[in-house]
């Protein structure tokens, strides 16, 4: 039995070293070969392999993302062409891409831009009517230097922009719907911490735990969304089984504070998107985001970074 988890594990970390590697090049041809190459696997098995760990197939998998990301993208840069998206997200020629968004999304991609803006409009609106507590006063911290938002929302504490450090992570991974099994959850976070535990990883100053979140739901295709459990780590920590090790490479975030619930973080996320973007300046970059919990949940109460990277509009 326990051979079987060991190959198990085995499987998943290989898996997931494809994953990190598909995410990191999504923009690039990438060949079955490379990516057996990668996972340490024969080429004539892989396939297979892959589609029993995941439940698509490598090239379902690349050409899913490649369509999420470019709907992404599609909101967040409304002035960039289609074309331009297209070749963003790995796509050489524009009527193949057209062709899968449409089979995929089930309306053309221009069609798709342009009823998201107008509802994005709509719900702004409506939004601004029914909300006016949650009116913004910008102002510059000068112990900080860093431009942060006041806000009358009540679970909202503050809210920055600043750039955070390139960080190592260990973590462990996912595959569901981020709204899924609190015990799956549970049971991941419990082998990411035993595991850092026994290695003396956990603490320190500069220790973080972070769920990082690789897809966006707002146009995801499956319910196959990847969650990361990470702890920072030094560079040259040493990562076995199901435990991956990756770089969050220096952005510029913003980072709103909450203090919430377990059934608020919705509600958090929806602010954020629905009230501070729309009237910050800013848009949100198409990276992985995360949420930091910087202290011990006290009754009932957590108090969560939510950490977006963004650029200006």
């Amino acid at each position: 039995m326990n051979n079987l988890k060991q190959q198990n594990a085995e499987y998943i970390s290989r898996v997931n070293k494809i994953f990190d590697y598909i995410e990191l090049n999504l923009e690039k041809t990438i060949t079955l070969d490379e990516l057996a190459s990668i996972a340490n696997f024969s080429k004539f098995h892989f396939n297979r392999i892959f589609h029993s760990v995941v439940g698509e197939t490598p090239f379902q998998f690349i050409l899913r993302l490649r369509l999420e990301k470019s709907a992404s993208l599609i909101l967040a840069n409304p002035k960039e062409s289609i074309t331009e998206i297209a070749l963003k997200c790995g796509f050489s020629d524009i009527s193949i891409f057209s062709r899968n968004f449409k089979a995929y999304f089930n309306t053309s991609a221009s069609q798709y831009k342009n009823e998201k803006l107008q509802n994005s409009n709509i719900s702004q609106i409506e939004s601004n009517i029914e909300q006016p507590k949650g009116k913004l006063k910008i102002y510059f911290c000068p112990d900080s230097k860093t431009i942060k938002w006041r806000t009358n929302m009540e679970i909202n504490k503050s809210v920055e922009v600043k750039e955070l450090p390139k960080m190592t992570v260990a973590y462990i991974r996912n595959l569901g719907p981020y709204n899924g099994d609190q015990e799956l959850y549970q049971n991941h976070r419990n082998k990411l911490f035993s595991w850092a535990g026994a290695r003396g990883l956990l603490g320190g100053k500069d220790f973080k735990y972070l769920v990082l979140y690789h897809d966006n739901p707002n146009v995801a295709l499956s319910d196959n969304l990847r969650m990361s459990l990470c702890i920072t780590v030094s560079p040259d920590t040493k990562v076995d089984g199901e435990i991956g090790k990756m770089e969050i490479e220096t952005a510029k975030y913003a980072i709103c504070r909450f203090k919430i619930t377990e059934h608020e973080f919705q509600k958090a996320w929806d602010w954020i998107y629905g009230q501070w973007f729309q009237n910050s300046g800013y848009l949100p970059e198409d990276k992985p985001y995360f949420e930091t919990y910087p202290e011990e949940p006290k009754d009932g109460k957590f108090i969560v970074d939510f950490c977006i990277p963004v650029k200006p509009i």
